[in-house]
């Protein structure tokens, strides 16, 4: 059956239709595939609104985990478990818990009031022990001998030794310490590791929100002198509060960090990081100037800044991962937590960052203004001048300096958290000691046996110049009375199931020279008594073996991070020799930073000393890699003084701004916080910025120029070497063109062939569509006769009927007339 022109028109457009829809599906479903190979920047950027939404829902639960990490004011709880110290420790905790102490003076009472005070204060919940006047337990209380007790008694005064059932840190010794001040009044003085601790958990939460308050107005101020548009500090701020957040809410992962991590990790994290998002925006204003799609910009601009970032990123890193080599354990904790705060600043802004800047870009610009810092030319010419007279100052210093921070007296254990002069605390241990002396609690251990070797330990201890008094259960209890017939509630204190203990007062600090050495002949009178499974437990024995691992410890995480960050360097550089002179002038600042202590006679926490030289390496080498960039960038087509001076120029502003930045966070830290510890930290952190940022404008230039032929001689080896591979490289690109001319000549072939295809398959359309036609057209003309058949047949029965019902009706008529 023959199509109408009409509609074989109509076939044709159906066919071309339905070719083009089948091609268009397939070309859908490769895009999609081109899509999926895209690079990683382009992805962000493509999907920067979900990624943005993933980081606020993170840094919101992050921030409800906060307030369930607990914080440790306990720095025996980081002794390794192979000491000896920590095995008594574990064991103290074991049998009878290891408690608390604190020492209180009572101010205006008499002999029988103090006793009273001291009955109502064993009846307090927490306090395990109250130690004042000796007596024995069938003494009554109304008889009490004050002649010769001038160690808890004399001018109307009375001291106590108080043991807690918990630990200086514990909830309960804190309600407890409540409790006793209540019942006291303004009569009570009160100073010991558990007193200093409360105040310590106190004060330092105040603290360290003033800090960061402080440290994030100083800072953009810093921000909006050195930067061209009011938006950007704020930008920068929010970025860093994001990953600071997430930085702190995943500490959960450890349950419990330490009180100095808790104290420096926010400030620490926002003065270190907050280069990478300057790099970030400042590359996207750069990409933008080249590239009018915004999108496109920021692909590019997280390409090139993550490069930067990165390798600043990295030299800090390597700096906090080697505290993990430390046996301290608190070391492990530090470089947890810093190392952390590192990788979510750089995760934060390369892959937060991005949508921020692309929703607020338009508010940068409107808010641009003149960038308020002078021109450092000037100041780059009297600083250069200098370069050589700086360089032989190192190079005197280095050695005596290195020496010096090696010999300096450290504070190791728990004593250094005291509190600072004038608070309420030190100015109540002040008094105490001024009119009863010092008092250092040890706690003597020994396995259950004779009453007879346990009396003679206690007699020998008290005959000590030293201590003070000897609370022992064999001492206190009338010779030949039994020890089954005195209540459960006065043995349980000293003697459990398979140990007894006795509490040592000494007239003696925590830690010092003489402690060491009156712990260390405590010891020996035990083991003299007692050759195994004895143990003396106390801060004194605790400080000396952290001493014995601090020591030690000092030295290799100088060494890990020195390589580490050296390995780091090279790698960027390519090149030992510029390694060498982007390291020397930091770690001439590291040496000189912490010989300052020595020569001012002062004695700082270990901790601090190796936190700070970590810090300062690895947060501020990146000066020196900037300043090499730059001079290496210039050297090209310029004489070696003018490049230097050049670079000097163009990095001035950026170590400034940097350098001041973790200058300020440092300080902040120095002048708030009371705990001597932290403001050690804090003091040399500040100052070591400063160090590093003058060594390396003063210093780099002038090692540069110095070492100029050696430098290009090794860039010449370096560059032939590159030209080599760059060689091989464009062999593969000659071999990668040929293949892809290959590839495009048979894709023309295959083009023309798909063409021919296409025709072929509209030409296949086309016949379906036609015969499709037909068969309809053939199908309707079928269903047109049948349907007149129909009708005829119909119009048939219809005459049947009639006739029939004629002839019935003739016969009728017939049988009638019959009838």
């Amino acid at each position: 059956m023959k199509l109408s022109e009409a509609e074989n028109r109509a076939a044709r457009e159906e066919a071309v239709r339905r070719v083009k829809e089948k091609l268009e599906n397939t070309e859908k479903r490769l895009e999609d595939l081109r899509k999926g190979k895209t690079s990683l920047p382009e992805r962000i950027v493509r999907h920067r609104e979900k990624i943005m939404s993933v980081f606020i829902a993170l840094a919101v639960g992050c921030a409800l985990c906060i307030p369930f990490i607990r914080v440790n004011y306990d720095l025996t709880a980081y002794l390794p478990d192979d000491m000896t110290s920590k095995k008594a420790i574990d064991i103290m905790e074991k049998e009878f818990g290891y408690p608390g102490t604190a020492r209180i003076m009572i101010e205006n009472v008499t002999p029988y009031e103090a006793q009273l005070y001291k009955e109502m204060l064993e009846n307090v919940d927490g306090v395990d022990m109250v130690s004042w006047i000796g007596s024995d337990v069938y003494m009554s209380g109304e008889f009490i001998d004050i002649a010769g007790q001038t160690d808890y008694y004399k001018d109307n005064c009375a001291v106590m030794d108080v043991t807690f059932t918990e630990g200086d840190t514990s909830e309960l010794t804190n309600s407890a310490l409540d409790e006793i001040s209540a019942i006291l009044g303004e009569k009570g003085h009160y100073g010991g590791p558990a007193v200093e601790n409360k105040s310590l958990q106190e004060t330092l939460n105040v603290q360290i929100a003033i800090i960061t308050v402080i440290a994030i107005v100083l800072i953009f101020l810093i921000l909006c002198a050195t930067t061209d548009s009011w938006a950007e500090p704020f930008l920068f701020l929010i970025v860093m509060g994001v990953a600071i957040v997430i930085n702190m809410g995943t500490n959960i992962l450890r349950g419990e960090i330490s009180f100095i991590s808790n104290s420096v990790a926010a400030v620490l994290q926002l003065a270190i990081s907050i280069d990478y998002s300057i790099f970030l925006l400042h590359t996207f204003m750069r990409e933008k100037d080249k590239e009018p799609d915004k999108e496109k910009a920021m692909a590019n601009a997280i390409r090139h800044a993550a490069v930067s970032v990165l390798s600043s990123g990295m030299t800090t890193f390597v700096g906090f991962m080697a505290l993990f080599f430390m046996h301290f354990l608190i070391g492990q904790d530090l470089g947890f937590v810093l190392g952390k705060s590192i990788i979510s600043s750089i995760v934060t802004v390369l892959l937060f960052m991005p949508a921020l800047i692309l929703r607020f870009d338009s508010l940068i610009e409107r808010t641009q203004h003149r960038i308020i810092m002078p021109s450092f030319k000037r100041a780059a010419g009297a600083v250069f001048r200098l370069r050589y007279a700086v360089v032989i100052f190192i190079a005197v210093v280095f050695l005596p300096t290195y020496l010096m921070q090696n010999s300096n007296v450290n504070t190791y254990g728990n004593s250094a958290l005291g509190a600072s002069e004038g608070t309420v605390v030190y100015d109540d241990e002040q008094l105490i000691e001024s009119k009863f002396g010092r008092s250092n609690l040890y706690l003597v251990m020994v396995p259950n046996g004779s009453p007879v070797t346990e009396r003679e330990l206690a007699a020998e201890l008290k005959e000590l110049s030293y201590v003070r008094s000897v609370t022992a259960l064999s001492d206190i209890l009338p010779r030949g009375v039994p020890e089954q017939i005195v209540p459960s509630s006065v043995t349980d204190l000293l003697r459990k199931e398979n140990y007894t203990r006795m509490l040592v007062f000494t007239r003696t600090k925590s830690e010092s020279e003489l402690a060491f050495a009156t712990s260390d002949e405590i010891q020996a009178i035990v083991k003299d008594h007692y050759a195994d499974n004895a143990y003396v437990v106390g801060n004194t024995p605790s400080t000396q073996d952290l001493k014995v691992i601090c020591d030690a410890d000092y030295a290799m995480v100088n060494a890990f991070s020195l390589v580490g960050v050296a390995l780091v360097v090279i790698v960027a550089f390519q090149s030992l020799l510029l390694a060498v002179v982007a390291i020397v002038p930091i770690s001439a600042a590291i040496c000189i930073n912490l010989a300052i202590p020595y020569l001012q006679g002062r004695v700082f926490m270990f901790a601090a000393m190796v936190v700070v030289s970590c810090i300062q390496l690895g947060a501020t080498v990146d000066y020196s890699i900037l300043l090499i960039n730059n001079y290496l960038d210039r050297r090209e087509k310029m004489k070696p003084k003018k490049a230097a001076l050049g670079a000097l120029q163009a990095s001035m502003l950026s170590i400034l701004t940097s350098g001041t930045i973790l200058t300020v966070a440092g300080y902040a830290i120095y002048f708030v916080v009371s705990v001597e510890a932290i403001k050690d930290i804090g003091h040399m952190l500040g100052r070591g910025a400063i160090l590093s940022m003058s060594f390396v404008l003063l210093a780099v230039p002038g090692l540069m120029t110095m070492l100029d032929k050696q430098i290009m001689k090794e860039r010449e080896i370096r560059n032939r070497l590159k030209e080599k591979a760059d060689a091989k490289k464009r062999e593969r690109k000659e071999k990668k063109q040929k293949d892809e001319s290959r590839i495009a000549r048979k894709r023309k072939e295959r083009e023309k062939e798909d063409s021919l295809i296409v025709k072929r398959l509209e030409k296949i359309e086309y016949r379906i569509v036609v015969r499709k036609m037909k068969e309809a057209k053939k199908q309707e003309k079928l269903d047109r006769l049948q349907e007149q058949k129909k009708k005829k047949e119909l119009e048939l029965r219809e005459t049947d009927e009639t006739e029939g019902k004629e002839k019935e009706k003739v016969q009728e008529d017939a049988d009638h007339e019959e009838k």
